[in-house]
């Protein structure tokens, strides 16, 4: 289904937990997410649900978010039911890695497709310090297990935070020459607790481009937000997003849902439509919600404009 400004949005991805097992600066406070009651988080069948009727719309791709999304409890069975559903064509998943040697094969036999998986350092101690008690090995060997199995293309995300992780910018990049992976650069965002501090911390990814003059640029893919380039005699590709220096508003083509059953047009708008009365209590129509989402997705956001209200929900609520 076409918006208003002829994109085609056949894209949804939808967070199942605003819980984690890490705490990382830019997503959620120290002390983690203020509990709420268990009811007012989407069942796995809701989630199944709007995934289908999203389906009849013309999503083909879902990718499941968090929070973390494998430490929801019936993670398997969410996966396993979104990719049987007719039109689905790609199921995919943004996890930080860390269970991934675990639940990894049972994914795969499920009908996950690939993975995003999220690193923002190599070093022991400071990936510690970034996510507040992570452990990078743990990640790594969620990296390999991905790839073993099948789980491609693997895409790393990474977030530049000045003054925290900027020397890794080219350790990161240099995991393209061992693996057949994508290591991509994403801007920091202004949102939730983030965004109190995320302009003094902020780099952009010009910035990032410019400190290894010997990237090559590539040919772009149609859709994709990212930009890429490559390393001399890399297996893999340098990805860069740039949703703040240079926004590709032009070319979403996607709608998200939150945890708790509010569907956002787009992330970096307070704008919500609230899923659950037609979920729960027959009140209107699922499909009328969805239908009304894609029409009303705006043209573009206005980050750094008059018109921008700050998003209060931290990242690990919205999932991405």
């Amino acid at each position: 289904m076409k918006d208003t400004y002829r994109r085609n949005i056949n894209y949804l991805r939808i967070s199942v937990t605003d819980l984690c097992n890490l705490r990382c600066k830019y997503c959620m406070p120290e002390a983690g997410v203020e509990k709420i009651q268990h009811g007012d988080v989407l069942s796995i069948e809701e989630i199944i649900t709007i995934a289908k009727e999203s389906a009849a719309l013309g999503i083909r791709k879902v990718r499941i978010t968090g929070g973390e999304p494998l430490v929801r409890k019936g993670i398997i069975d969410l996966v396993e039911g979104i990719s049987g559903i007719e039109g689905i064509e790609d199921v995919a998943m943004t996890t930080n890695g860390l269970l991934l040697k675990k639940y990894g094969k049972d994914l795969k036999k499920a009908g996950l497709n690939r993975v995003n998986i999220s690193i923002d350092s190599l070093d022991p101690d400071k990936y510690r310090k970034i996510t507040r008690g992570g452990e990078v090995q743990q990640v790594l060997e969620g990296i390999e297990e991905a790839l073993t199995l099948g789980l491609v293309p693997v895409k790393l995300n990474t977030v530049i935070v000045g003054g925290e992780n900027e020397e890794d910018i080219l350790k990161l990049m240099n995991l393209t020459k061992i693996y057949p992976i994508d290591v991509r650069f994403i801007e920091l965002m202004p949102i939730g607790q983030a965004s109190s501090w995320s302009k003094e911390h902020f780099i952009s990814n010009e910035e990032v481009r410019s400190r290894v003059p010997e990237l090559l640029p590539l040919n772009q893919e149609i859709g994709s937000p990212a930009k890429y380039f490559k390393l001399p005699e890399a297996k893999g590709r340098v990805g860069f997003i740039d949703p703040i220096s240079s926004h590709f508003c032009g070319e979403c083509n996607r709608l998200r849902v939150t945890f708790d059953g509010k569907l956002k047009p787009c992330l970096h708008s307070s704008q919500e439509i609230d899923l659950l009365p037609a979920l729960r209590n027959n009140e209107g129509s699922l499909k009328k919600l969805l239908t009304e989402a894609i029409v009303s997705k705006p043209e573009k956001h206005y980050l750094d404009t008059e018109e921008y209200e700050i998003i209060t929900r931290n990242m690990s609520q919205i999932g991405g």
